[in-house]
């Protein structure tokens, strides 16, 4: 049976940005398209990952590879596979690489020996696709064991890590030893914050590239107040008759619809007209939807008529995550617990995986109808999730952890909260902006701005073209030969 997926990559056309970029940035764009097909010329770059759906980093892989194949790169993408023995290892090193300890279990001897025959059997099917000349790029824990047998056909290995910690502690240190042994090797190192580089490295293959979104794919892309309100009456999460379709346009140009319902856990309806607040995320501890609920049941709800909802993809979907169901099992239990005034404003909804384009345009309609958008994460690599309710304009608030803290400039793109476990400030601060919309209005438009200038996908595809015009020209004038050690 075959490890590899090969992710089918839908070309997109980066003069598009020419509506969303000032003047003299699109024509930087347009320099550095000519520049990245003339140096890539000949060379595939093949990123590989763990999983095609949910998550931050195919939220980033999908564009990223879709305009880089637009501007006449060769760009791929395969997805590796494993038992559901070897995420258990790998998402114990994604909860450590956060600082926290997850499920408590070893990373030992018999945690490596599974982790190493996994990626061996992937190794086993990627390396013979790898030339010399290609440009691999492998993301994550989960393919950390692959820099080494990539590296020894001579093509330029790049590790990308988008998860970390900005104040390292004996968890982090431990999925450090446990995965540096498997990516001395590669040429480069690209973290999302400088803060999240490792001990132990060398300092000059480290690069810092900040995440990105892309403003026209169907999580993104401008809605009209009657698709929002069509897309979700048909997803089933906020049930209404409506004169709109549902329908949006998918990466490659062409329609599609809604039709795959949410699966919701609720006393009744979310009402159109009722205000809400609205967490993204996966069914994750790290995510703390616990602490949301907590936070809004004791600060919110008692002094406003908002609702609260939490969205997270269905968990069974999601295939590196084997804790999602854990976790959406826990938060049923908290909604449960809620008195009853307050639980009929709480909803829970698993959103459909089976069409990542549509479950991308029910999140798009979600976070377009919320009136304050939250993130109170305990840990976060870059949390894409804040940009993309920044780009629709909304107030955000959110833990002052990781990369959120690069997105959101305290009190003018949003509300950073200093301690994520402080519900009482996380309350009040949504309360704060319930109770002034001019204020939250502000903020939102702030937000926006932010995002058009900081992180959308023209900036990331730079660095990127970047750093491998700069290890490719190294790696010439310095060429190695045969295995390296």
């Amino acid at each position: 049976m075959s490890r590899l997926f090969h992710v089918p990559i839908v070309a997109m056309d980066p003069h598009r940005f020419r509506s969303v970029l000032l003047p003299d940035e699109y024509e930087a764009l347009l320099e550095l398209i000519e520049s990245g097909r003339r140096e890539l010329r000949g060379r595939t770059v093949k990123n590989v990952s763990s999983t095609a759906r949910g998550g931050g980093v195919v939220e980033l892989l999908r564009p990223l590879l879709g305009y880089s194949r637009g501007a006449g790169v060769d760009a791929r993408w395969a997805v590796i596979s494993g038992e559901p023995e070897f995420f258990e290892v790998t998402k114990r090193l994604h909860n450590r690489l956060h600082g926290f300890k997850g499920d408590r279990g070893e990373l030992g001897a018999a945690e490596r020996e599974i982790y190493e025959r996994t990626l061996a059997g992937n190794a086993a099917e990627l390396v013979p696709l790898v030339h010399p000349r290609d440009v691999v790029i492998l993301h994550d824990p989960q393919t950390a064991g692959l820099v080494n047998a990539v590296s020894r056909t001579g093509a330029t290995v790049i590790w990308r890590c988008h998860v970390g910690r900005d104040h390292v502690n004996g968890p982090a240190h431990e999925a450090w030893n446990f995965l540096r042994p498997y990516v001395r090797d590669a040429h480069a190192y690209v973290f999302s914050r400088a803060s999240f580089a490792w001990e132990g490295l060398p300092e000059d293959r480290i690069a810092v590239i900040p995440p990105s979104i892309d403003a026209f794919s169907p999580k993104n892309a401008d809605q009209t107040p009657e698709q929002m309100r069509a897309i979700l009456s048909s997803a089933g999460i906020v049930p209404q008759r409506v004169a709109g379709s549902a329908t949006f346009t998918r990466s490659d140009g062409t329609p599609g619809r809604v039709d795959r319902r949410a699966a919701m856990i609720e006393e009744q309806p979310l009402g159109p007209t009722d205000r809400l607040v609205l967490q993204v995320s996966r069914w994750d501890r790290l995510k703390d939807p616990g602490g949301v609920i907590k936070g809004f049941a004791r600060y919110v709800a008692p002094h406003c008529r908002a609702h609260l909802m939490l969205a997270g993809p269905s968990t069974e979907s999601v295939a590196d995550d084997p804790e999602g169901a854990q976790v959406l099992a826990s938060v049923r239990r908290a909604f449960r617990a809620l008195p009853a005034e307050i639980r009929a404003r709480v909803h829970l909804a698993s959103l459909p995986m089976e069409d990542v384009e549509e479950n991308a345009a029910i999140v798009n309609a979600l976070q377009r109808h919320a009136e304050v958008v939250v993130q109170k994460s305990l840990a976060e690599g870059f949390g894409l999730t804040v940009a993309e309710a920044m780009w629709k304009s909304r107030p955000m608030v959110a833990s002052r952890v990781g990369g959120i803290e690069d997105q959101i400039v305290d009190g003018v793109s949003g509300i950073l909260i200093a301690n994520p476990r402080d519900l009482e400030a996380f309350g009040a601060a949504v309360l704060n902006l319930l109770s002034h919309p001019v204020e939250a209005r502000r903020i939102g438009k702030a937000a926006h701005e932010r995002v058009r200038e900081q992180f959308l996908a023209p900036q990331h595809l730079g660095r990127y073209f970047e750093l491998i015009e700069r290890l490719v020209t190294v790696r010439e004038e310095r060429p190695v030969v045969g295995a390296r050690g």
